[in-house]
Formats: C-alpha cells, sequence, structure tokens
C-alpha cells in the first residue's frame, strides 16, 4: 500500500472513465476532495452542465488555493490534463512548502469505453472520451518532468502524518532486531475515569508503570479549572493497593508544592505500602494562576531552579540513613530523617522538562532519568544533550497516542475525541495511528536513546491495541 504524507496535494491525472473519482471516494473523505464535476453542479444546473466549466475551474481553483495556504490534504478530482493548471498547482504546492503527488490512471482505453457506454449519467461523448485518452497518451510521458515530489499509478494508498511517514521501515526493524523499551501509562485528567479500573487494565496490558500528573486544578491545555481533579500522591497510595506489578510516580511534582522533606517522607510511605514501587518525578513548576488561587508563592524562574537543585539533592539523603543536617542554597533542614526507610535504596528520581542548560543538567547530575516533550528530531537533540552531561542518565519521553486497530477503527475515535476541533489538527495532535504505526514510531524513539514513554491514551479504546504496541517490545 501506498503511503502518502500529511498534510500533501494530490493531483488526479487520467481520462475520463478511468476510476478517478470512486479511487478519491475510496480513500479519502468527502471535505477533502475537490471535484471539478461537483463544483459544475454548484455554479450551473449539475455535473453535465458543460456550460458552467468556467465557473466551475475558477471557483476549484479558489478553493485548492484556501487549502493549501492552510495546509490542508487535498485532492484535486478534474481529468488533470491540462498541463498549465498541473504547473500551477505544483507551484502552489511548492510555496507552501506542501508535497505535490500525482495519481496517474493508466486504465485501458477499451475499460475506459466499456464503463463509459455503462454509464446511466454523467456519458461522456465518444469523441471526447478519444480525445482524452489521445492527451493522456501525451501527458503520461509528461508527469515525471513536472516537478511533482511523485508520480504514482493508480493504487491503494493512506495519508499519514509526518510523524509515522518513517513508520513502515521502523516497525520491520523492531520485528527483525527487537529492542526493549520500557511503557508508563500517563493521567492527565479525572473527569469521567475510574482511576482504579483504569490502573488495573494498564497493568493487564503490559504497561511497566502509572504515572499522575501533579496539579490541584486542571490545566487549560488539557481542560476547564473546574473540571475534576485528584490530588497526585493520595490517588498514588490509593493505586498502590489496587495494583501488584507497576510502578507509581507523578510526572511530575512541583518543587513548589509541598515542604521538600514533607514530600519525601509521603514518597518514602508510598515506596513502603507499595512494596518498593515508588517514583520520584520532579520538576520547576510553571503554573502561575495555581499557586495564586492557592495562596502560595510563585519564585521566579532562578529561585525555583535553586529550590529543584536542594530538593534533588535532600531527597536521595532524607531516604538514606541516619539524620544528617541539609544545607542548601534556599533548603536548611537540621535532621534529614525518613523512618521506616522506602523498600527501594533509592527511589527512582526522574527530572521533567526541557531546558538544556539548566533542567537537563541537573538531571543529568543528581537524576536517574530526564523526562522530555516533542517530536523525535526534538527528543534527539535532547538525548545527545543530557547524554553529553552524563551518558548513565535515562532519557525518558511524555506523549500521547491515539491507538487503533486499523483506519476504520482510528476514524470513528477521532470523530468522538476531537468534539470541535478541526479533525486533522487533533488527529496530529494526539499522533493517531494504527498499531503498526506506533511500533514504528515507538521504535524510532528507542533508536533516539528513549528507555521508557509515559503514553496519554485519549480514548478508553486505546488500551487493548495498545497492549499489542507493548507486546511487540517484550520480546
Amino acid at each position: 500500500m501506498l503511503t502518502l504524507p500529511e498534510p500533501c496535494l494530490v493531483v488526479l491525472v487520467g481520462p475520463g472513465a478511468a476510476g478517478k473519482s470512486t479511487w478519491a471516494a475510496t480513500h479519502f473523505r468527502p471535505e477533502q476532495v475537490v471535484s471539478s464535476d461537483a463544483l459544475r453542479a454548484l455554479a450551473g444546473a449539475g455535473e453535465d452542465d458543460l456550460a458552467a466549466s468556467a465557473d466551475a475551474f475558477e471557483i476549484l481553483e479558489m478553493v485548492v488555493q484556501r487549502r493549501v495556504r492552510r495546509r490542508l490534504t487535498t485532492v484535486i478530482d478534474t481529468l488533470g490534463l491540462d498541463q498549465e493548471r498541473r504547473r500551477r498547482w505544483v507551484a502552489l504546492a511548492r510555496e507552501h512548502d506542501l508535497p505535490c503527488v500525482a495519481i496517474a490512471f493508466d486504465t485501458p482505453a477499451a475499460e475506459c469505453r466499456d464503463r463509459n457506454r455503462a454509464r446511466t449519467s454523467k456519458r461522456i461523448p465518444a469523441e471526447a472520451l478519444t480525445r482524452q485518452l489521445r492527451d493522456w497518451a501525451r501527458t503520461k510521458a509528461l508527469l515525471p518532468g513536472e516537478g511533482f515530489t511523485a508520480v504514482h499509478l493508480e493504487t491503494a494508498v493512506r495519508v499519514v502524518p509526518e510523524t509515522f511517514q518513517d513508520s513502515p521501515a521502523a516497525a520491520r526493524r523492531q520485528e527483525e532486531q527487537p529492542r526493549g523499551l520500557r511503557f508508563g501509562l500517563h493521567l492527565g485528567e479525572f473527569k469521567h475515569v475510574n482511576v482504579a479500573e483504569t490502573a488495573k487494565a494498564a497493568e493487564e496490558a503490559g504497561f511497566d508503570a502509572v504515572y499522575v500528573m501533579d496539579h490541584f486544578r486542571q490545566i487549560p491545555q488539557i481542560g476547564r479549572a473546574w473540571d475534576d481533579f485528584l490530588e497526585s500522591w493520595t490517588t498514588l497510595a490509593y493505586l498502590a493497593a489496587g495494583t501488584e506489578r507497576v510502578r507509581l510516580g507523578t510526572l511530575v511534582t512541583g518543587v513548589t508544592y509541598r515542604n521538600v522533606a514533607h514530600l519525601g517522607k509521603i514518597a518514602a510511605t508510598l515506596d513502603v505500602l507499595s512494596g518498593g514501587r515508588a517514583v520520584m518525578g520532579l520538576g520547576l513548576a510553571w503554573f502561575k494562576e495555581e499557586h495564586v488561587a492557592y495562596g502560595w508563592d510563585f519564585p521566579t524562574v532562578r529561585e525555583r531552579y535553586a529550590l529543584l537543585e536542594d530538593a534533588l539533592r535532600l531527597l536521595p539523603l532524607l531516604w538514606g540513613k541516619g539524620s544528617p543536617r541539609f544545607e542548601g542554597k534556599v533548603l536548611t533542614v537540621p535532621e534529614a530523617m525518613c523512618y521506616p526507610r522506602p523498600v527501594q535504596e533509592r527511589i527512582p528520581i526522574i527530572v521533567g522538562g526541557n531546558g538544556e542548560r539548566h533542567t537537563l543538567r541537573l538531571a543529568a547530575r543528581y537524576a536517574d532519568a530526564a523526562n522530555v516533550l516533542g517530536d523525535l528530531a526534538t527528543v534527539r537533540r535532547k538525548g545527545e544533550v543530557l547524554r553529553g552531561y552524563n551518558p548513565a542518565t535515562r532519557l525518558t519521553h511524555l506523549t500521547t497516542a491515539l491507538v487503533a486497530d486499523d483506519d476504520r477503527a482510528l476514524g470513528r475515535m477521532i470523530d468522538e475525541g476531537r468534539g470541535r476541533r478541526p479533525r486533522d489538527a487533533y488527529a496530529a495532535a494526539v499522533h493517531a495511528g494504527t498499531v503498526a504505526d506506533h511500533i514504528g514510531r515507538f521504535r524510532e524513539l528507542a533508536e533516539a536513546g528513549v528507555t521508557e514513554v509515559m503514553v496519554r491514551l485519549p480514548h478508553p479504546d486505546c488500551m487493548e491495541p495498545m497492549s499489542r504496541v507493548i507486546a511487540a517490545f517484550r520480546r
């Protein structure tokens, strides 16, 4: 099956009755197809109103320009035999940095004539079809030299976002030479979510960990301030009683939200009650409005970095033996004492954030892992920086994954989840893809140095197909 990049401009080229409209309707949504016949019906008395052709093409050019300018996947369903028009479309796509692909319909002339004769409507006059077939014979020799990103003969096709462009090859590498990768389920919202059932399902699906966001009200990137939102460490303690294997942690605890020594005691208690499964995610804290709402101070970035560094030094000391005094840049703890001590010799610490000069440097110096955001290129870059500071510090990645068995199920999940957001924008934001797409995507992340991915699943039906993605990294 041919894969095309999302977004792209697709130009169908071929004589009448070659199958262009049927192909477009099979592989693309109606709103993605700009058809000269449909526009002839809009501008005139019907699709057969040839007198409306000039108006129809004027509308078509305007619609194509607007869609390409907005970087929307667009299929131009015309004969495509006018070389000047093809050149304009290629130039338009190039101007907006959009791939422009020609799909050639080299249907045998006899088959085109048979199809045309069988039509009950939109039948092409025999002389006109003969001219089109003659024009097509000349056109197909010109297409390779007209500047298209690619020219393909008609075939089954999938349009996939840039995120998944290299997924097929990466998935084959995972099949042939498997790599291990740990997976954590990330819970970032609690509205209509049964956290106990979700954590159990994650454990059964093969997830290695369950992480929760550490906030006190929902963040604007996900929902409304008054949406249901559970306190993180209380939630983790609850999940410890209902799970057996998964690690339990925050991604990430804001360093300003709690007295740091008290935070260490909370984490140690979770580790004891869970049998050694606690993970400490720690970050700078960024949500000023949340601080204001709860009456907390919101220190400057410099002050928060100093507090974060003190916390990274204090917590392992607190979890260790004895009760030593701690003197940091901004923290003083007369007795760093915590009994019972954690079950783990050291509770793993993950520092969250993309800052290369400060955050990743602190993670490399004091933590077990750094957690970064961004696309594959960004993750690669952050991994290089982190390894430059300390090759032993693990790289982890927080992402969203809308996962389905096939394109039909994927389309349903997208439509159910997008609300009023544009379909393609929502699909890109949640990395909507099939099981095979995500196996390839996560393989590329593993090759970039990621050892664990924390995944937010935006649809309840994602858990089962995600279990098969995880299984591909367990061989």
